[in-house]
C-alpha cells in the first residue's frame, strides 16, 4: 500500500477521520490531497450575500457590523444577533443561549462564516454557524495560516467546515506531498506546458496568487481529462479485438419490404444514421455505437431498421425496455408499422416476415411459455421486453443485434447478461432521449460511437410550455384546468404528472417489507416512480410532493369533474396499467393522472396537453422528456409547469428555462452546469456528486478532445501502460472494482 493510500487515521487521528470519512467520504491521504478547494477568498474582497442561495450550505467572507443580544420574553435564555455585510446585503447570524460570543464577535471584524443558509421572516440567516475570525490578534489562530495568500474555501459539512480541512490538508501537504506520483509522460507535460503533479497539488492548496491557482488548475485539468480518456482508450481497443458476425441486410429482404410499405420518407437526419450503423453491423468487430435524439426525432424507426437488417442476414434482434409499460408501448408500436411483416410463420403472415414477441416479467404462463419457445427455435426474429429478457432460461437461437432504449435506466449486469447470449458478441445499439452534449458524449460515453437525431419528422406540432406560479397567481392554475377541459372539448386528451404514487403503506410497514418488494418488483417501473427526482430540490419544511392518488381524487370531483379520468403508475398491476394505456390509447380516457411511468417512449398522437404538478422537483432534463408526449400529432401541445416556488428561486429560473426552449441539447447544457457531470465513470452518470473536480465537460472541451487524441496513441503503443507505472497505479485507484466492473461490461 502506497503513503497516499494510507487511511487518514494516521494522519488526523480516529475522531477527525471519522467526520471526513462520514461527512465527506474522503479515507485517504489521497483522497483528501485531492479534495480542491471550491473557490479561494482574498481579505478586503467580501463574498457576495445576495447570491446566496436557500438551503444552500456556504462558506461566507463578510464584515461584522452588528451584534445584539435579545433576552427571551417569559423564559430564560437569550438570543445572540449578529449581521454581517459585504458592503451591500446582509446576512443574520443567529446563537441560541451564546451571549458569551458577544465579547469575539465585535462590530469591524472580518471572518469566515459556515453553515446552512435558511430564512427567517423573509430574512436569510445561519443559524449557530461555524466561524473563523481573521482579524483575531491572538498568534496562535489558525487564521494566521492564511497570511499573505488567497484563502481556500474547500467544499464542507456542518461537522468539518473549511478552515478545519485547510488544516488537514496542510498537514498532508506538509508529510505526504513528496510521496505523489507522476502520471502524465514527461513529453506529453513538455508538449502542452504542463507543471509537474506535486507542484501542482501544492500550488491548488495554497496559491499565492491567481496566476498560481491558473497554472495548478490547468494540470489538474489535464490529469482528470487524460486519465479517463486512457480507461476509455483501453476499453475502446479490447472491444476492437473482439469477433462479431456480419450482419448486412439483403436486397429484396424484409427491410426492403418494411421501407416500401412506409407511408413517410425517412428524414436526412434518418438516413444518414441507419447508414452508419448499416457499416457497423456488416463489420466482423461488434458494433458500440449511441444513439442520441430529441424527443420524438424518430430512433424507434431507425433501431426497428437495424432489428430487420439483422433478420434479414439470419440473425435475431431484442429490444430492451425499462419498463413494461414501455415495452408494451414497443411492441404495439412495431406490430402496427410492420403489419403482416410480424406474422411470419403465420396464417396470413407475410412470406418475407419474421415474429415479433413480447416478453415480460407479468406475462402468464402459456404466453410466456411460447415467447421463449419462439426465441429458442429462431421463428421469433425480433424480441421486445423488460428486464425479463436476460433471465437464465432465455435463448436464443441466433442473438446478432441487443437494442438498450433509455440507457440510463439499466444496470451494467443486466445489459451484459442479454449480450453473453449470443455465440459471439452481439452487436449493440444503445439509444436514449435525453440530448447529450458532445464533450459528455466523449467522457461518459466514450468508449461508444455517437450518432445524433436532431431533426424532427415533417407534421410534428409546436409544443408551448408555461409556468403556473400556482402560489403567486392562483387564477393562472384554475385556468390550466379549463385549457384542459378545452382541449378535451376539441376531442383531445392530456396528462397530468405528479411526483409521487399516493398509496404509500404506513411508515411500520415500509422496512424489510418495502425491500422484499423492490426486490421481487416484475419490472422496474416501481423502482423509478420511488426514485428520487434527478432535479428535486432540497425538501426542508416543503409540503410532501403532490401524488397521483390524491391529485387524481381532487380534479374528478373538483375542475375536472365530468370527464374520464384514469390514474397510471407502476404499483399498479401489470395487466391494469396495460388496459389503462389501451383504453388511453383509444381515446377511451380523456385525462391520464400518472407519474413518470409515462416519461419515455408513450406515444399517443391524440394527446396534446400536459400540467406537470410540482414540476419544479423534477430535473431540467425530465421535463422535457415529459412534454415530449404532447404535440406528437396534427394539433399543438401545450404544457403547464406547476410549482409553488418563487419568483426569485433557482427552481423558477429552472422552469423558466424549460419554457424558453424546446432544444434539448441547449437544456442539457443547462442541466448539466446546475447538477455537474456526476460520477462519470461510475453507474449513477448524474447528480451533484462528480468525480471531476476540476475539468468542465463543458467548458473544457479544447483539452477534452487533445487527451483523447493522446490517450488513444499511448494506447496503441503501450496497450497495458507497461511504460507507465504511475500511470496504471492512478487508473488502478480510479477503477475501483466497482468501476472496472462498469468499463468491462458497459
Amino acid at each position: 500500500m502506497g503513503a497516499l493510500d494510507e487511511p487518514l487515521t494516521k494522519l488526523v487521528g480516529d475522531r477527525t477521520a471519522k467526520v471526513l470519512a462520514d461527512s465527506l467520504k474522503l479515507r485517504t491521504v489521497g483522497d483528501l490531497l485531492h479534495h480542491y478547494p471550491r473557490r479561494y477568498a482574498e481579505r478586503g474582497q467580501l463574498t457576495s450575500l445576495d447570491e446566496l442561495e436557500i438551503d444552500e450550505h456556504v462558506t461566507v467572507l463578510a464584515r461584522i457590523e452588528k451584534v445584539t443580544l435579545i433576552p427571551f420574553r417569559g423564559r430564560k435564555g437569550d438570543r445572540l444577533e449578529v449581521v454581517v455585510t459585504d458592503g451591500r446585503s446582509r446576512l443574520s447570524l443567529v446563537f441560541f443561549n451564546q451571549g458569551w460570543r458577544q465579547k469575539e464577535l465585535r462590530p469591524g471584524t472580518q471572518g469566515l462564516f459556515a453553515g446552512k443558509v435558511g430564512l427567517f421572516n423573509r430574512t436569510r440567516q445561519l443559524a449557530s454557524p461555524d466561524y473563523q475570525l481573521l482579524d483575531d490578534a491572538d498568534g496562535d489562530s489558525a487564521a494566521a495560516q492564511f497570511a499573505g495568500r488567497l484563502i481556500p474555501v474547500y467544499p464542507a459539512s456542518a461537522q468539518m467546515p473549511s478552515w478545519k480541512l485547510s488544516l488537514c490538508v496542510e498537514t498532508a501537504l506538509t508529510k505526504h506531498l513528496s510521496d505523489v506520483g507522476e502520471p502524465l509522460p514527461a513529453e506529453l507535460r513538455e508538449r502542452h506546458g504542463l507543471i509537474p503533479l506535486p507542484e501542482a497539488l501544492e500550488l491548488i492548496h495554497r496559491p499565492r496568487n491567481q496566476a498560481d491557482r491558473e497554472r495548478a488548475q490547468e494540470r489538474l485539468r489535464w490529469d482528470e481529462a487524460f486519465v479517463l480518456q486512457v480507461a476509455l482508450a483501453q476499453r475502446r481497443a479490447a472491444d476492437s479485438a473482439l469477433p462479431a458476425k456480419p450482419r448486412e441486410a439483403r436486397p429484396g429482404g424484409l427491410l426492403d419490404a418494411f421501407d416500401a410499405r412506409l407511408p413517410f420518407t425517412l428524414t436526412d437526419g434518418q438516413r444518414k444514421v441507419s447508414a452508419e450503423i448499416a457499416a457497423d453491423l456488416a463489420s466482423d468487430h461488434p458494433m458500440h455505437r449511441l444513439l442520441q435524439g430529441e424527443v420524438g426525432s424518430g430512433k424507434t424507426l431507425v433501431a426497428l431498421r437495424a432489428m430487420l437488417a439483422v433478420v434479414d442476414a439470419g440473425g435475431q434482434a431484442v429490444l430492451l425496455a425499462p419498463t413494461e409499460v414501455l415495452a408494451q408501448q414497443h411492441h404495439r408500436s412495431i406490430v402496427e408499422m410492420m403489419g403482416d411483416l410480424a406474422e411470419g410463420g403465420m396464417l396470413g403472415g407475410a412470406d418475407l416476415g419474421t415474429r415479433v414477441v413480447l416478453l415480460t416479467g407479468s406475462m402468464g404462463v402459456p404466453a410466456r411459455r411460447q415467447a421463449l419457445l419462439d426465441m429458442a427455435c429462431g421463428d421469433a426474429g425480433l424480441a421486445i421486453g423488460t428486464h425479463a429478457l436476460i433471465e437464465d432460461k432465455v435463448q436464443f437461437q441466433d442473438l446478432g443485434l441487443v437494442v438498450v432504449d433509455e440507457q440510463h435506466r439499466f444496470g451494467v449486469e443486466q445489459r451484459d447478461a442479454l449480450r453473453a447470449k449470443g455465440e459471439q458478441p452481439p452487436h449493440l445499439l444503445v439509444m436514449t432521449a435525453t440530448p447529450i452534449p458532445r464533450t459528455v458524449a466523449m467522457t461518459v460515453f466514450g468508449d461508444l460511437e455517437t450518432s445524433v437525431l436532431d431533426q424532427l419528422p415533417a407534421g410534428r406540432s409546436p409544443i408551448s410550455t408555461h409556468v403556473v406560479p400556482a402560489v403567486e397567481k392562483p387564477n393562472f392554475l384554475a385556468r390550466a384546468w379549463e385549457r384542459v377541459r378545452e382541449e378535451v372539448e376539441k376531442g383531445h386528451q392530456a396528462y397530468v404528472v405528479c411526483p409521487r404514487i399516493g398509496d404509500e403503506e404506513p411508515e411500520e410497514q415500509k422496512g424489510a417489507k418495502g425491500a422484499k418488494r423492490k426486490r421481487r418488483a416484475e419490472d422496474l417501473e416501481e423502482l423509478l416512480d420511488d426514485a428520487p427526482d434527478e432535479g428535486a430540490a432540497d425538501e426542508g419544511d416543503r409540503r410532501p410532493p403532490l401524488s397521483v392518488v390524491e391529485t387524481a381524487g381532487k380534479l374528478v370531483g373538483g375542475p375536472l369533474a365530468g370527464l374520464r379520468v384514469e390514474i397510471l403508475h407502476g404499483r399498479l398491476a401489470p395487466e391494469a396499467k396495460d388496459e389503462v394505456m389501451r383504453r388511453f390509447a383509444a381515446g377511451e380516457v380523456d385525462v391520464l393522472v400518472a407519474t413518470t411511468v409515462i416519461e419515455v417512449g408513450v406515444n399517443v398522437p391524440n394527446s396534446t396537453a400536459m400540467v406537470i404538478m410540482d414540476a419544479d422537483r423534477f430535473g431540467v432534463s425530465q421535463l422535457h422528456q415529459l412534454r415530449g408526449r404532447v404535440g406528437r400529432g396534427s394539433a399543438p401541445g401545450l404544457c403547464l409547469l406547476v410549482t409553488d416556488m418563487p419568483a426569485a428561486s433557482a427552481a423558477r429560473a429552472r422552469l423558466d428555462a424549460v419554457a424558453g426552449t424546446l432544444d434539448g441539447f441547449q437544456l442539457s447544457r443547462i442541466d448539466l452546469e446546475q447538477r455537474r457531470e456526476g460520477d462519470v465513470l461510475g453507474q449513477a452518470q448524474s447528480g451533484v456528486k462528480s468525480s471531476l473536480k476540476v475539468l468542465s465537460v463543458l467548458e473544457d472541451e479544447e483539452v477534452i478532445v487533445t487527451a483523447r487524441a493522446e490517450a488513444t496513441r499511448l494506447v496503441a503503443e503501450d496497450p497495458d501502460l507497461a511504460a507507465h507505472p504511475d500511470l496504471r497505479t492512478v487508473l488502478e485507484s480510479l477503477l475501483d472494482e466497482e468501476r472496472a466492473a462498469y468499463m468491462e461490461k458497459g
